[in-house]
């Protein structure tokens, strides 16, 4: 299968076969080499050839190989007509990503580094099945399940300020519990408030360079600032709702008499029974995911102001935004000159939404969605914002990450002999991690350039370069 360059950011997956449409991959001349090693640009072929899919199959420059769909992959179906796949969000629905400015100065708490790392550490629970502080009954379960970010702010963690700064107000309104296995019951009732594994993370970093002052203005951050990322997902609920409909829809898929290229893209369509259980039960993961990070960003707020000895006044930390990476949402998008529903599906992508977009809270419309790229945690991370460009093109989508390069068993085989933890302490970093491996999987060579990456999109024109973001402390599950 060949991949033709279109121009200096696209290169196209021709139409082939079963394929319905094209695949369109954002990427540079030398990122495209390891996309092409890892033949995740298949997988962008295989998600063409699925019923009711518009326009192209899109992959942005961080993908790599994923569970059916690549991630990095964006796909939107008819929302009369199209189908709903599990593959097509993940087993972390609504991993996402949050970040929250303050009123400090890197200079102001530099000499205090070790003491916040420690208690970060100490206080924000991580790690695998990690279990946290909240005892939910299952009631009150179902609750977060049907409410998301409210729910936690409703218990006094947090404002009515992070709801307006949260995608979708922190809620999918459509959440069903009853669609919810016990088994996802049971593994969300201890796990709301904790970080989780893998790449999770909670990053303390600084504002090192601004590119767009008016549009930093806006989301009120400026150069030498203080930052908090946080990066967690729905947990062992989310995994358990995907899991639970993966082996559903591979089931219920054959009965609709279609060929599949990969069991993994296993579906339903949209508005068949089967599909909106699954879709009512994903939006209640999302909506756990929501509260989740609401919680986690309460907790560490309650950690700077105990660790560092200040009033909430002095510190001022503030939600910039909250984005997710996995989710399948109805949305209205413009095709061919008309508007028209769409499940857009982003996997290991992010919403990218232009000025003036009525979705977008009133104190953003001007400059467009607030855009949250982490990077690995020894380099950097990039705020962006959104743009027509990505509404015009890919369905208001960019990248989510760095994207991997390695695998995680590559990762380990790599780091041996080497100190991660001091390599990144050489370079002014202090991390603390849960597990033996988890640093040498999380490494920073497990992961693409993100400067390449957001260059990629940048230059593309799918989202804009803001400010740039430099780590000091992470926390790693």
């Amino acid at each position: 299968m060949e991949l033709i360059k279109i121009d200096n950011y696209r290169w196209e997956v021709p139409k082939t076969g079963s394929m319905r449409v094209s695949g369109i991959i954002y990427s540079s001349d030398s990122l495209i080499k390891n996309i092409k090693k890892d033949d995740a640009f298949k997988q962008v072929a295989n998600v063409a050839t699925l019923p009711g899919i518009i326009k192209s199959s899109f992959a942005m420059p961080d993908i790599h190989w994923g569970y059916g769909f690549p991630i990095g992959g964006v796909a939107a179906f008819d929302w009369e007509n199209g189908i709903i796949s599990p593959g097509g969000v993940g087993y972390d629905i609504n991993c996402g990503v949050r970040l929250a400015t303050t009123s400090l100065e890197e200079k102001e708490i530099r000499y205090r580094l070790e003491g916040l790392a420690n208690a970060l550490y100490r206080n924000i629970p991580s790690g695998v099945g990690s279990t946290g502080s909240i005892r939910l009954s299952t009631k009150d379960e179902k609750k977060v399940l049907r409410q998301g970010s409210l729910w936690a702010i409703n218990q006094g963690m947090g404002e009515d300020a992070d709801i307006e700064h949260t995608e979708d107000s922190g809620c999918m309104k459509n959440a069903d519990p009853d669609t919810v296995s016990d088994r996802a019951l049971e593994r969300g009732k201890k796990q709301l408030g904790t970080l989780g594994a893998g790449n999770h993370f909670v990053e303390v970093g600084v504002v090192e360079t601004v590119y767009d002052n008016e549009t930093a203005a806006h989301y009120g951050i400026f150069e030498g600032q203080v930052t908090v990322m946080i990066h967690s997902g729905s947990r062992g609920l989310g995994y358990q709702v995907c899991d639970d409909y993966l082996a559903f829809m591979t089931r219920h898929v054959k009965k609709l008499g279609f060929e599949l290229p990969d069991k993994q893209l296993s579906y339903a369509m949209i508005q068949s029974k089967e599909g909106r259980q699954y879709y009512n039960a994903m939006a209640c993961a999302a909506n756990y995911a929501w509260a989740n990070r609401q919680v986690l960003m309460h907790r560490t707020r309650s950690i700077f102001l105990k660790e560092l000895g200040i009033s909430p006044r002095d510190l001022n930390m503030n939600l910039v935004y909250d984005v997710c990476h996995n989710i399948a949402k109805k949305e209205t998008h413009v095709i061919d000159g008309r508007e028209k529903a769409v499940c857009v599906h982003r996997k290991g992508a992010t919403r990218s939404f232009a000025p003036g977009h009525k979705a977008i809270c009133e104190s953003y419309r001007d400059v467009g969605q607030p855009v949250i790229i982490p990077g690995d945690m020894g380099t950097c991370s990039y705020i962006l914002s959104g743009t027509q460009k990505a509404m015009e093109e890919t369905f208001g989508s960019t990248c989510h990450g760095a994207g991997r390069v390695l695998s995680r068993k590559a990762a380990k085989k790599a780091s041996k002999g080497r100190s991660i933890h001091r390599e990144l302490e050489d370079k002014g970093i202090l991390v603390r991690w849960t597990g033996r491996s988890t640093l040498a999987e999380e490494m920073p060579d497990a992961y693409k350039d993100v400067s390449q990456v957001v260059d990629v999109v940048h230059g593309a024109g799918i989202s804009k370069k803001v400010a740039k973001l430099r780590p000091i402390v992470v926390v790693k599950g």
